[in-house]
């Protein structure tokens, strides 16, 4: 990052030093043997650890000898693991950006970034297992929200509402995206998709769940439709892509509310 002479530097020092790291800020050490670690070196190497052991597997004395340095050495690079885990979130993000295309349907732009969104969780499934501290800071992090917003750019409505509607499509990315990760987790683990659909356990359900004690999950037991039983049945088809389509539904209902003209989407046949 360029040093901007107007920048208020008072400001940038409150910054997280992982967060300075990030948008390159901090120069590096100059100290380090003979100069072959950086920054991007070390968190590479801690993401390839946690994308192969997980999270837990992830320290600075493991790093550290992946690299061939000691634990030590790292520490003049990074100030703490917390710092390390930082870095690595912001790595991940650094996600391929679609360019704009002018005629590209609101939704559709919507669509993408939860599917990439969704997509860090399972490809990095450790992703997820880092708590959510406060508001994203780093530079890949805010790209993908900047992203997010490019849709929203001509919508009538007010910056906090424009951030609302981010947190609800993340949310579902995140939620949609930890599941997903647990799942493909159960599979690779011996799982086979019929017991993780429950279709092993369907005749025993229906013996189990009365009408008496669940009469309202009574009946959809026994259509087969909580098990995926009766799959030829299923009008809904992917349980994730109808969830988006409804929120994106609401979306467009609210600006309905709010403005005389809707951006009416252009693919409504995609809608599930």
């Amino acid at each position: 990052m360029q040093k901007d002479d107007h920048m208020d530097h008072e400001a940038i020092s409150k910054l997280p030093r992982a967060v300075a790291l990030s948008w390159g800020i901090v120069k590096e050490s100059q100290r380090g043997p003979k100069r072959e670690m950086s920054i991007k070196k070390i968190v590479d190497a801690a993401i390839a650890i946690a994308d192969k052991d997980g999270l837990s597997a992830v320290s600075m004395s493991r790093v550290a000898a992946s690299l061939g340095f000691t634990a030590m050495s790292l520490y003049r690079y990074i100030p703490s693991k917390d710092d390390l885990l930082l870095l690595m979130q912001d790595a991940v993000c650094a996600i391929p950006i679609p360019p704009e295309e002018k005629d590209i349907d609101w939704r559709e732009s919507m669509r993408e970034y939860v599917r990439a969104t969704i997509n860090v969780f399972v490809e990095h499934p450790w992703y997820g297992d880092i708590p959510i501290s406060g508001v994203p800071v780093t530079p890949n992090n805010l790209q993908i929200i900047d992203w997010a917003l490019r849709p929203m750019r001509d919508f009538p409505l007010n910056d906090y509402e424009k951030i609302s509607i981010i947190l609800l499509l993340s949310s579902y990315a995140r939620s949609t995206g930890i599941i997903q990760r647990d799942i493909d987790r159960a599979m690779r683990t011996g799982a086979s998709p019929a017991v993780v659909s429950g279709l092993d356990y369907g005749a025993a359900l229906r013996q189990l769940v009365t009408p008496e004690r669940f009469p309202n999950l009574d009946p959809i037991i026994r259509s087969g439709a909580y098990t995926e039983e009766n799959v030829n049945e299923n009008t809904v088809g992917n349980d994730f892509d109808f969830g988006l389509e409804r929120i994106l539904d609401g979306i467009e209902h609210y600006l309905a509310f709010r403005m005389p003209v809707v951006p009416v989407a252009s693919d409504t046949s995609k809608k599930k």
